[in-house]
């Protein structure tokens, strides 16, 4: 099914339904109050029976709306993708609602988001964090994130007792890191934009 023939099918549900540039598969732009909806019908009525995605884009601090959730669904019938992307109403304590009953796979990965960018989905059974510790205070990809992190107490005070450090940011020797735009995969890979020094030789006067 082509792309304008998916909108309006979908915008029978949801005439708020818009386009969303994309250089791939069908994307979509979906008010955020309309979501379930929209891909409660993308799966019982189009086949899009697999969730392989569910993240999230920080559009900037001074951006508003700040935040975008966004799902990538493939048809296990059609073998398509399409993109569904909703913005978040609240840019201090952005939420959108769980996909857990239309797909279980979504529990893991909106965890993976509430961790990363702090967005808390609303009807999830089990919003935790899942790779930062519980009481970690930042959400690590947000754009107001330092690429070489935060120096915290260690997590765990028995380790914290016995060695007497801290975590440190990451060293970022050589850093920012820029990735080429490029079509293969391994021509991707972000390297420093400045490799005169390393963690062994200091940064160079400029």
């Amino acid at each position: 099914m082509i792309a304008q023939d998916l909108k309006a099918a979908l915008q029978e549900s949801c005439p708020d339904l818009e386009d969303r540039d994309s250089l791939d598969w069908p994307a979509f732009n979906c008010p955020i109050s309309a979501l379930v909806d929209v891909v409660r019908v993308l799966k019982e009525d189009h086949g899009y029976d697999v969730l392989t995605d569910a993240t999230a884009i920080d559009n900037g601090v001074a951006a508003s709306p700040r935040f975008t959730v966004v799902y990538h669904l493939f048809s296990s019938q059609s073998h398509t993708y399409t993109r569904i992307a909703a913005n978040c109403d609240d840019d201090s304590e952005p939420t959108a609602p769980t996909l857990t009953d239309l797909f279980k796979g979504a529990n893991w990965m909106e965890r993976e988001t509430f961790d990363l960018f702090g967005i808390r989905y609303e009807g999830h059974p089990d919003l935790r964090r899942i790779l930062m510790w519980d009481d970690y205070p930042h959400h690590p990809l947000r754009k107001d994130f330092p690429l070489a992190g935060f120096e915290n107490e260690i997590s765990d005070p028995e380790i914290a007792a016995n060695t007497g450090v801290k975590v440190k940011p990451a060293p970022m020797a050589g850093g920012p890191f820029v990735a080429q735009q490029s079509c293969f995969e391994s021509k991707r890979e972000p390297v420093a934009k400045d490799e005169s020094w390393n963690e062994q030789n200091e940064k160079p006067d400029s």
